[in-house]
């Protein structure tokens, strides 16, 4: 036996990960495709040579005036409660619906074709039914979005539910967890992508539902805005707030889900290492 021979294994080789890109260029596809955007709007608008379509420095002119005089702030302020009402009621009956449903056959038979309904149902009728069922009352825009944003959330928490590993359920009713336990630590997580999946699309819903609400039977907020703007005919002022609007979503998604879908996600890459 050789000295060599006694020296300790070397440990396994680890396949390389490969190198994440910078953080300074992940940002440069969605740069390049709003710079292209721009242009082709602007060469539009030159073209076409219409008080319909206005170029861009109308638009970023009209959007700097509606951020300057606080009129953005104020009516986003009331937008965004209302969107967050109507979607953290949505949230808590979805959460409870499609575990019961994914745990359950008869519950999934019973709310079944309520989700399905709520699927098919346009954001325009849900907009028109609560302003003739509430008026202008606050219940108006928070039961509209709800009533738009549950049925996908259920629908993905539901599959969510039917793809949690059978064994943690066993070692949860081995040990006894209790029912708020079990939401805490096993339902939560597992549910996680379901969960995030299920807020974009509801919340994609619900932006798109309170514009309509507000632009029907209400007296503030963005769609109101938005209506005042296309009464006037202004298209500038249209299309600035809708950018606006734009904006606030991805900054929703970009800075708000997709950071909170990281550190949730973390111990499903821990696990995997």
């Amino acid at each position: 036996m050789t000295a060599t021979d006694l020296r300790p294994a070397r440990a396994a080789a680890v396949p390389a990960v490969p190198a994440r890109p910078r953080r300074r260029w992940r940002a440069l596809p969605a740069l390049l495709f709003l710079v292209l955007l721009a242009g082709a709007w602007q060469l539009m608008a030159v073209l076409l040579d219409s008080v319909l379509v206005p170029g861009v420095p109308q638009i970023v002119t009209e959007l700097v005036e509606i951020v300057a005089d606080g009129s953005f702030a104020e009516q986003l302020g009331i937008t965004v409660l209302r969107v967050g009402l109507g979607f953290a009621l949505a949230f808590v009956v979805a959460v409870a619906v499609g575990i019961a449903m994914g745990r359950n056959e008869f519950a999934r038979r019973f709310f079944e074709p309520a989700v399905l309904l709520g699927l098919t149902i346009p954001g325009l009728v849900w907009a028109l039914l609560c302003v003739i069922w509430f008026g202008i009352d606050l219940v108006n825009p928070v039961a509209a979005v709800a009533l738009s944003s549950a049925p996908p959330l259920m629908l993905t928490i539901y599959q969510g539910t039917r793809s949690v590993d059978p064994d943690l359920l066993e070692m949860a009713h081995v040990y006894r967890f209790s029912r708020a336990t079990r939401l805490r630590r096993l339902w939560l997580p597992a549910l996680a992508p379901a969960l995030f999946a299920g807020a974009r699309l509801g919340l994609s819903l619900g932006w798109k539902v309170i514009v309509l609400v507000e632009v029907f039977g209400m007296s503030s907020g963005v769609g109101y805005q938005l209506n005042n703007a296309f009464a006037a005919q202004n298209v500038a002022a249209v299309l600035a707030w809708t950018l606006l609007f734009a904006i606030v979503m991805a900054v929703l998604e970009y800075g708000v889900l997709q950071g909170l879908e990281r550190r949730t996600g973390r111990w499903r890459k821990a696990v995997s290492v």
